[in-house]
């Protein structure tokens, strides 16, 4: 194993020193031409593929994989070695570095002179940051003071499709935006008002931000809880204590969370009770409520501007018409990198699971791909910045480099089983168009069950990168996978128990430094999942049907 690590990481250092030109990519044009007249076969996903690439995606060598960070560049400048070694085209061959899409992003941290305090009745109240608020600002601007009033917006939606506007019309500009995260709940008259018990878009706090910055507000403050949040506060205090990234052009003067607690205290203070309003946000006829608060914000940011790039490469189809239509396979190449805090030495969060398993697994799938080339193009895409928000899959669909119109689904892959082989296959989201069909008959034909589906409390569709396409109108959905919330509900093919359990630890290891590549790894299931969706892929891009959304699904009628 170390052998072969050390040829990897050798080869990609040896090809570091000179560009990739667009002329590599010959050799698999004329292996399309030489197979065309073949009955298609799907290739073999090779582990003595996988298991090393994953290896030096996870190793300390590459930091993390962080995002405007050095182990960043050196992830791209692999990531498109391995593409031109493997053969696949370049979308860009007139450019210097033909694999690169770029993604410009500004990075902002909050510096610890920052506070926001509130005044009511003569009384002032100032939050502990980082213990009870967190506050940052992402429109790019080093220094951001001002006071407002606040507002509670209820959820802060608008839903036509819903029948539901939290905002009733009511100018937010110059005002400060208090708001629950999660959707209205379903009620006995309506319980599948915004999805039932799941979450969904409306409910993400990428929503919430996106929408007031769009009405105008000079802030926004999120309520946290536990339950709503779908996770603990230690993952937005993670998220505000280090730097933040946006893509350049949008965000808000100043944007946090606010814990349940603190807030119940402040508002009870000015005679408000947070619980009675909540209550009220529960209905459509919700008016927002002008609150006897005033908040007076300074934030100071380190900003600086950040290049950084999504990874793409093509199998070229062999149809003459079909060809102009294309099937991705995506998965994001970035962890949360290396992390530096005042006293502590430096920590290197590795992202083993999330997500050098996918970023791995689709350069194993490229390498049997471009031998075996489908009637539609296959794209194989890395975007960046996941962890910042899904930021690289946003800019490649904002500017994409294969027409979204000819684009016919997006198959994600993000945080893959790393536990052993299962007698199941996870297709939550897939539902919502033709694809749960054509996942149907793959895992037939594989011999798979399809995983029991659990309602999606946490909003995992809205949390990868595929959704940037789902929203764009391109049918597409994250393969296979319960590591992704970690609550490991695979039905596994040995000691399952065991494995079960292993499946929900990693929970405690997401997203923490703990999540380092293991050699003794069973990466029988991380093949299985990879073979799965080359096998899905295959089958829509031979097909002559292209995939569709379901009737009634708000994303089928958005025009590409």
């Amino acid at each position: 194993m170390r052998l072969i690590h050390s040829l990897i990481v050798a080869s990609s250092l040896c090809m570091l020193s000179f560009t990739v030109p667009a002329q590599v990519q010959s050799p698999a044009s004329s292996k399309v031409k030489k197979i065309t007249n073949r009955k298609s076969l799907v290739p073999t996903v090779q582990e003595s593929i996988l298991r090393p690439h994953l290896a030096y995606l996870s190793d300390d060598l590459l930091e993390g994989r962080g995002t405007g960070q050095r182990g960043g560049d050196l992830t791209v400048r692999y990531l498109e070695t391995q593409a031109a070694l493997l053969g696949l085209q370049s979308l860009f061959p007139n450019q210097a570095f033909p694999y690169r899409h770029p993604v410009q992003i500004v990075g902002s941290l909050t510096l610890p002179d920052s506070h926001i305090e509130f005044q009511s009745a003569g009384k002032t109240f100032a939050p502990q940051a980082g213990a009870h608020i967190l506050i940052a600002n992402s429109n790019g601007r080093e220094q951001v003071a001002f006071e407002a009033p606040l507002l509670f917006v209820g959820y802060g939606i608008i839903a036509p499709e819903e029948g539901w506007d939290d905002y009733k019309g009511i100018d937010v500009k110059g005002k400060i935006l208090v708001m629950m995260v999660n959707d209205p709940q379903p009620t006995a008259a309506e319980p599948k008002r915004f999805g039932g018990e799941a979450m969904t878009y409306y409910g993400r706090w990428v929503y919430k931000f996106e929408e007031a910055s769009r009405r105008g507000a000079a802030g926004v403050l999120l309520i946290h809880t536990n339950a709503s949040a779908a996770y603990g506060w230690n993952v937005p205090q993670a998220s505000f204590s280090h730097e933040r990234f946006s893509l350049a052009g949008g965000g808000n003067p100043m944007e946090g969370w606010w814990a349940e607690a603190s807030i119940q205290s402040v508002f009870a203070e000015a005679g408000l009770n947070l619980n009675e309003m909540r209550a009220q946000a529960e209905r459509k006829d919700f008016l927002p409520i002008p609150l006897p608060v005033q908040a007076k914000v300074r934030l100071h940011s380190q900003v600086r501007q950040v290049e950084q790039f999504n990874v793409v490469g093509v199998v070229a189809g062999t149809d003459p018409e079909l060809k102009k239509e294309a099937v991705v396979y995506s998965a994001h190449w970035d962890h949360l990198g290396k992390v530096e805090e005042p006293g502590k030495p430096a920590q290197i969060w590795n992202g083993a699971v999330d997500n050098a398993t996918g970023a791995a697994a689709l350069l194993a799938m490229a390498q049997v791909a471009v031998k075996h080339p489908t009637k539609r193009s296959q794209i194989f895409l890395w975007p960046a910045a996941e962890e910042q928000g899904l930021i690289g899959s946003l800019a490649y669909v904002r500017n994409p480099a294969w027409p979204l119109a000819k684009t016919v689904a997006d198959l994600n892959l993000d945080s893959m089983n790393f536990v052993g082989k299962t007698k199941d296959i996870g297709i939550a989201g897939s539902e919502r168009s033709s694809l749960y069909e054509s996942a149907q008959q793959i895992a037939t034909k594989m011999n798979l069950k399809i995983a029991k589906s659990v309602p999606d409390l946490g909003g995992a569709y809205y949390r990868a990168d595929h959704f940037n396409f789902a929203r764009s109108g391109v049918p597409a959905f994250n393969v296979g996978s319960a590591v992704f919330s970690g609550d490991g509900h695979f039905e596994f093919s040995e000691h399952e128990h065991a494995s079960e359990q292993k499946m929900k630890g990693f929970k405690t290891s997401y997203h923490t430094v703990n999540d380092r590549y293991d050699p003794s790894w069973d990466l029988s299931g991380m093949l299985q999942q990879a073979q799965f969706t080359l096998n899905l892929g295959y089958l829509i891009a031979n097909d002559k049907q292209t995939p569709h959304w379901k009737k009634g699904d708000p994303y089928g009628l958005i025009k590409r």
